[in-house]
């Protein structure tokens, strides 16, 4: 997601209206996101990966559902069920 394609959403789009995708939400959600992706990155891991072991993280959380729309889509977030994050991965991640 990129600040061009959220002002580019068609009028009827429900994301123009969501907090996520305003500011100052938007920002925040895309700095996480580019930390995500940097973590990946070290680890040869998609920033899908590094979100779900993120949430698996999270000691209140017992599963996580995670939609695709096609069987390639598998590939980026399968590696998560065995992935970790480092202790200081973390903190970034929360910090955000």
């Amino acid at each position: 997601m990129t600040k061009e394609r959220v002002t580019n959403f068609p009028q009827d789009d429900f994301r123009r209206r969501a907090l996520a995708f305003q500011e100052p939400q938007l920002s925040r959600n895309l700095a996480l996101a580019d930390r995500m992706k940097a973590i990946g990155a070290r680890h040869g891991r998609s920033a899908g990966e590094v979100a779900i072991a993120w949430t698996l993280r999270d000691p209140a959380v017992t599963a996580a559902i995670v939609g695709m729309r096609s069987a390639e889509q598998v590939a980026g977030v399968i590696g998560a069920m065995e992935f970790r994050l480092s202790e200081d991965e973390v903190l970034s991640l929360n910090s955000h």
